[in-house]
């Protein structure tokens, strides 16, 4: 079984990623299956869980694939376009004959394997919920280092996401450069792009 999601999507600023993870949930021991019992849709861990969480889906996992697509990209493509593209490219590379693809939400277009659209599939599959969880832990990572690089807009503590603090660092601030242009947000009205 492999399961796709993204982590990102609803952001303003900072990448969309999207990672895929390949189980076999017949070829791991009970202990690891335990472990694996914990999983749920990342944004129902908190961060402490999630890293802990990090290093049992890499133990357990026969393949994990992440692909990053960065702000400058979504504004060219869009942000549908690039979602789909990502979590194709992230399933191709970890799809075997005879697996079943599971994506949180969507199918991907041009895809040579079985696949399934879970509509809340993180909270439903186990492969979904192991790449969710190491796409939320990749894409807070990055944005954590964003944030040391461009203290100005504490992207450490919100992560891109459109929180009053964020919305207030724009105003003070203007846009960084890892921030999404093409978005309509409410955020991006009153400075100049």
């Amino acid at each position: 079984m492999a399961g796709a999601d993204e982590a990102g999507r609803g952001c303003l600023a900072g990448p969309l990623v999207a990672a895929a993870v390949l189980l076999d949930l017949g070829s791991i021991g009970v202990a690891e299956v335990r472990a694996l019992g914990a999983l749920n849709d990342s944004k129902q861990h908190d961060h402490a869980a999630r890293e802990a969480l990090l290093p049992i889906v890499m133990q357990t996992a026969q393949r994990v694939v992440v692909v990053s697509r960065s702000a400058r990209g979504i504004d060219e493509r869009g942000l549908h376009k690039t979602n789909l593209a990502a979590l194709r490219e992230s399933l191709i590379r970890v799809a075997r004959p005879g697996c079943i693809c599971l994506i949180d939400g969507f199918e991907v277009p041009a895809f040579e394997y079985e696949q399934r659209a879970v509509v809340g599939g993180d909270g439903l599959s186990a492969a979904i919920a192991a790449a969710s969880i190491v796409a939320k832990v990749t894409r807070d990572r990055l944005m954590a280092r964003a944030g040391e690089l461009m203290p100005e807009w504490g992207f450490e503590e919100h992560f891109g996401y459109a929180t009053p603090a964020h919305r207030e660092a724009i105003i003070a601030n203007g846009v960084s450069p890892i921030h999404r242009l093409s978005f309509k947000s409410s955020a991006y009205e009153q400075i100049a792009l």
